[in-house]
């Protein structure tokens, strides 16, 4: 287990945006049916488990629908807590989901888990990339990551919800512009400084292997859709790559002259 929880990389300006999203995605789960989950997400009664299953098929996007640009029947809370299949409603549209499910999730760990990365990485991407260039590349990485996903899996009826996508995306982007900051990270219970060509590379390779995994089908993956992750992360790499090459970094703040100069004795 390896969880970063800080790093020793400062910005130059607040990272409103980052802030904002962490801020929507709390307030949207805390009015979610799955607030009222067990921390690790499932459990409740029938018709809880039923309105949970409603709730997530209307917001999270579905491959199965992206792939054919078109909706689902349904499932919605009928009498006596029983399940029953329904026309919906309301007009989904596919392409509009592969947004909403960003900021939907499935448990209280799911939420933190995703917010704890946003937190540590996103402010810094975010100062470098600018906030309206950094809002852009984190949604578009979740849509691209998300489709990808659809395409490998076309008749998937499994809903996809979380924002690990354009969060991979944000890590991805972050190895290349910042991959030599100590990231303070606890690996099993012991927390050290890392780099964070390290670290991240780590998260990499294990996204990358349970990806291969989930391809069996015989595999139990969790419900987890590693291979957006993958996507998402290779996304970054590469337009962090490209960024880097267009922006080189700003000139460090200035440092004050060192008193007494190297070399000479103090005064006296």
């Amino acid at each position: 287990m390896v969880i970063p929880i800080h790093d020793q990389n400062p910005t130059r300006n607040r990272a409103y945006l980052t802030l904002t999203l962490i801020g929507l995605n709390v307030v949207i789960f805390l009015l979610s049916p799955a607030v009222r989950d067990s921390p690790t997400g499932g459990g409740g009664s029938a018709r809880q488990q039923c309105a949970e299953k409603a709730y997530y098929q209307r917001w999270g996007a579905i491959p199965i629908e992206l792939v054919h640009n078109q909706p689902l029947v349904y499932t919605e809370p009928g009498a006596g807590g029983s399940c029953a299949s329904v026309e919906p409603s309301y007009h989904k549209i596919p392409l509009v989901s592969a947004v909403t499910s960003q900021f939907v999730h499935a448990g209280w760990l799911h939420l933190l888990g995703n917010m704890l990365f946003l937190w540590v990485f996103g402010n810094n991407v975010e100062d470098r990339f600018g906030r309206f260039r950094f809002a852009v590349f984190y949604l578009a990485v979740g849509v691209v990551a998300t489709y990808v996903y659809a395409f490998s899996f076309p008749y998937s009826t499994d809903t996809l919800v979380g924002a690990s996508g354009a969060i991979a995306g944000v890590l991805g982007a972050y190895l290349m512009l910042f991959p030599r900051a100590r990231v303070l990270t606890v690996v099993v219970v012991v927390p050290i400084w890392l780099r964070a060509w390290l670290v991240l590379g780590l998260w990499f390779v294990l996204q990358a292997f349970n990806a291969e995994l989930a391809t069996n089908p015989n595999a139990d993956g969790g419900g987890i859709g590693y291979l957006v992750h993958v996507v998402g992360f290779v996304l970054g790499l590469a337009y962090g790559l490209w960024f880097r090459s267009r922006h080189p970094p700003p000139y460090p703040a200035a440092v004050p002259p060192r008193w007494p100069p190297p070399g000479r004795p103090p005064p006296r």
